[in-house]
């Protein structure tokens, strides 16, 4: 019974590797493939070994929206993502709407960074129907943005 247990246990937690690996890479600031083979994470130059971005490796996920609780130093937090039109804006913050129907709202606040076609934005600057990216936590019903990004257009 105790073998079954550790494997129950093992592969548990191998499921939820896989999921964060597959719910983070939405927060990736730009979707399209890395092009070293080697290190598809690292930029020469730029990226110091331990010191990348965690979700920087896996660009190309196309995932609509998703959750993962996920540890810190200063205990659990749940990261939330979303892609979608911009349905609303205000001053505090965007409503959202995913392709599947999903419409969430998130907060903004002074930490909230806004990227636009590539460059450093503002809450003001966007308009509904502009095509986003959002990424956050979410705490109770409340979303926080940490980022809001309107991708370039090509």
């Amino acid at each position: 019974m105790k073998l079954v247990s550790i494997a129950a246990g093992a592969g548990a937690a191998g499921l939820l590797g896989l999921g964060l690996y597959v719910a983070a890479p939405a927060f990736a600031a730009d979707p399209a493939p890395s092009a070293s083979p080697t290190a598809p994470h690292a930029r020469p130059g730029k990226d110091h070994p331990g010191k990348r971005h965690p979700f920087r490796h896996a660009r190309a996920f196309r995932g609509v929206h998703g959750e993962a609780t996920v540890k810190r130093k200063d205990g659990f937090h749940l990261a939330t993502w979303q892609r979608g039109k911009i349905t609303s804006v205000s001053s505090g913050g965007v409503t959202v709407r995913s392709e599947d129907g999903v419409s969430w709202t998130w907060a903004a606040n002074g930490d909230t960074r806004v990227r636009k076609d590539g460059e450093k934005s503002a809450l003001k600057a966007l308009a509904n129907g502009d095509q986003v990216l959002v990424a956050g936590e979410r705490s109770g019903s409340t979303r926080t943005a940490r980022l809001i990004r309107v991708p370039k257009h090509r």
